[in-house]
């Protein structure tokens, strides 16, 4: 499994905008994309252009194959101007049976 965490600022002339384009993308991938577990953005209550986004591939391949879908490639062409930072966080779960079971639970 590979985790992610998207840590982005935008700018406030753009956040409606980005929201709106994040939205699609993410829904995209996740209704698309079999190896696509989760891609969960939100922003910061107290800051609205600091967005974060968990993002939960089956594997290496799945996030690769995510990577050259035509809604990520739209998301990160039409975005690029609207983003003032990026860092992306590779995590590892500290407990992956527990990750499996809340999956579980949201289909239930």
């Amino acid at each position: 499994m590979l985790v992610r965490l998207s840590e982005i600022e935008i700018y406030p002339e753009y956040l409606s905008e980005y929201l709106a384009i994040l939205k699609e993308e993410s829904s995209a991938s996740v209704k698309l994309e079999p190896g696509v577990l989760a891609i969960f953005p939100m922003y910061q209550k107290s800051e609205s252009t600091q967005v974060r986004i968990i993002e939960i591939y089956n594997d290496q391949n799945a996030y690769q194959s995510h990577l050259k879908t035509p809604h990520f490639q739209k998301y990160k062409t039409t975005t690029i101007k609207m983003v003032k930072s990026l860092k992306l966080v590779d995590m590892n779960a500290i407990d992956p049976e527990s990750m499996k079971m809340l999956f579980k639970k949201m289909i239930e």
